[in-house]
């Protein structure tokens, strides 16, 4: 999932370069209308967002289940060694999905930032 995250990230990362290939500089103004290529960068910023968002939150969801379900699982026998580390693995990948979320915010701010 990092390394999807990492390529839908693109467009947040190259923001500068969309914007300075994007805008027109003064001796081209008038053979590009600056104010759709603008919009069309806005709204492409935005879908990668929520796409990406809701990848995320797609991912914490099925993962919050899996670890509900061998916790469970895990109340009833708990000798089970191979169950723990299923566990402790789920959680894991628990924890890096909501880092990913934090991270995800970071980015998201940074990129309205140079756009603004």
């Amino acid at each position: 999932i990092q390394e999807l995250l990492r390529v839908m990230r693109t467009i947040d990362d190259r923001i500068v370069h969309e914007l300075n290939t994007t805008i027109p500089t003064a001796s081209f103004v008038g053979k590009v209308d600056a104010g759709q290529t603008c919009k069309e960068l806005y709204q492409s910023l935005m879908d990668a967002h929520t796409s990406r968002e809701r990848i995320i939150k797609n991912c914490i969801a099925q993962t919050s289940s899996i670890v509900k379900t061998l916790r469970e699982e895990r109340e009833k026998a708990q000798d089970d060694v191979a169950l723990l580390k299923q566990l402790r693995k789920e959680q894991t990948k628990l924890k890096l999905m909501q880092s990913e979320l934090n991270v995800e915010e970071v980015v998201n701010d940074r990129s309205w930032k140079v756009l603004s």
